[in-house]
Parts: structure tokens; sequence; C-alpha cells
């Protein structure tokens, strides 16, 4: 047989299979969650806006509020005695003036550390050591003291971890507790801790894509199989490049939002890369510098 005809045979196989599996797919369409109802674009403050003040503080969250954000991008640990608190390493070191793992800390010890030892202002001042409101927050006390904000809670410890196992359901507690399940987003790098969450929370609560989920999306949608995927995220909040892949595509981000996935990306700082993100069709920009932000929507 002539590799012409082999060809022409193999392409005709592909198409029926393509043709087929286009008849298949029952392209499943997200129902929007609660907390994507407010009018877009979202601008989020990353870590309260760390760019500006000591991140995961109240003079972060403090100065996003003001600067109109509609909500917090934040990170979440474990302690030792169980509590759930905002901060995004896993030790200390990088922002307080002592060392050691979180989980190792109770809440009453991590209350003595100075969350703004460590942060230099723009003329490299440690303008903020020893300021009242550079103290750890709880989860609880972040819904409690901004309860016009959307949460959008990253948990960071690992699966494989004692913590990473215990927050997913104490989460989920709390977020019930405190009343926030339409004003939360709850998502982790790790897809198999955002299942662990969805294993209590069900279709409860808007959930992030992890690296595995947005892999999947972008390389079924790049094959020209995007028919086939069926969303069980809400949202995919993305760098602009995930590796090599580039993931500002127009027809990306039109494809999930067709599936009533809301695409965000980070940490976007620079006002024309904002500008651009947005016309692309954005719905989130997450900023260290909610003041630019802020600036770039309202005016």
């Amino acid at each position: 047989m002539k590799l012409r005809t082999k060809l022409l045979l193999l392409t005709a196989g592909l198409s029926s299979a393509y043709i087929y599996s286009k008849i298949q797919a029952e392209r499943r369409v997200n129902e929007m969650k609660p907390v994507f109802k407010r009018p877009a674009p979202y601008i989020f403050a990353h870590r309260g806006g760390k760019g500006n003040y000591p991140e995961h503080t109240r003079l972060a969250f403090n100065n996003a509020v003001n600067q109109n954000v509609d909500g917090f991008e934040i990170d979440v640990r474990l302690t030792k005695d169980n509590e759930i608190v905002v901060l995004h390493d896993l030790y200390v070191d990088r922002v307080t003036e002592y060392s050691g793992k979180v989980s190792d800390y109770t809440l009453d010890e991590l209350r003595k550390l100075d969350f703004g030892y460590n942060f230099k202002d723009v003329r490299g001042n440690y303008a903020y050591r020893g300021h009242p409101d550079a103290g750890i927050v709880t989860l609880r006390e972040l819904f409690k003291e901004y309860p016009h904000q959307i949460i959008n809670i990253d948990m960071k410890d690992s699966i494989d971890t004692e913590a990473g196992q215990k927050i997913a359901p104490l989460l989920f507690e709390l977020i019930l507790d405190e009343k926030a399940t339409d004003r939360v987003i709850v998502t982790s790098f790790e897809d198999e801790q955002i299942r662990r969450f969805t294993s209590f929370s069900g279709d409860l609560i808007a959930l992030g894509a992890g690296t595995e989920e947005v892999t999947k999306a972008y390389t079924l949608y790049h094959s020209g199989l995007g028919h086939l995927y069926q969303p069980s995220r809400d949202t995919f909040q993305i760098p602009i490049n995930l590796s090599s892949v580039k993931l500002d595509n127009a027809g990306f981000i039109r494809y999930l939002d067709d599936l009533n996935v809301k695409v965000g990306f980070w940490v976007i700082n620079d006002t024309n890369e904002m500008t651009r993100l947005l016309n692309l069709g954005a719905h989130t920009i997450v900023t260290d510098y909610p003041d630019k932000a802020n600036l770039l929507i309202n005016y």
C-alpha cells in the first residue's frame, strides 16, 4: 500500500474517532457558585497585598479593603493545636524573628511573634517591626473582621503531612461555622488535597483547580479534544506560564468561560499586564499591589 494511501486512511480513522467522541461526549457546564455572581472583574489582594505591607497581616488586609478589592488571596496552615492560621510558608523564618515549622507552634506561641519583623518598605526601612497590627491572623478572625470580602483560600500543608491530613475537614467545619460558604474559594496546588476537601464539602463550596487539573484541561483543549473535558472546578487561578506552556491564551480563556470556569491570573503587578489580561477575558487579577489595580479598574 502506498504511503499516501496509508496516510489518507489514518487521517480518516482519526477523523472518525474524533467525530465519534464528539457525539458521545456530553459536555457538562458548571453551575455558577454564588461567590462568582458579583460583577467582574475581580481584584484579589495577594496575601493581603504584600507589596506595600507585611503579608497576611491586618496592616495589609486593612489597606486592601481601603483599595476596594473584591477579596483576598490567602494561604492557610495548621498549628500544633489545630488552629487554622493565615500564613504562606512552612516555616516562620522568612517573616518573623524566630524559626521553626508553623505546625510546631501553638497559636498562643505564634501570637508572640512579630510578623512585620523582616518587611522592608520602599525606603528599605523596617517600618512595621513591633506594630500591633503585624501579628498572626487566624482564618476565623479574617472571616469575622472582613465580612464583605471574598476569601480565596489556598491550603498549603501537603497532604503527605499530619497537618495536611487534618486541615481539610477542619477548614470545611470552620467555613460552615462562620456561614461563609458563599464567599469562599478553596484551592491547593495539590489536586489530591482538593479532592480530600471535596469529600467533606461536596458541591457546596467553590473550588479552584490544582496543577494536575489545569494540565488536563489545557492538553485536551490544545489537542482539539476539548469537548471531552468535564470540569470539576469552578475557577482556574493560573500563572501566565505553566512550565513552558503559555496560558494567557484568549481561546483557552474563552473555552473555560463557556464552561462557567472563571479564569484568574497571578501574580500580576504591572498595570499594562493587568489591562492585557482583562482584555483577553480574565475574570480575576491577583496582585501584590491592590492600589495599582484599583486605579486601573475604577478610573
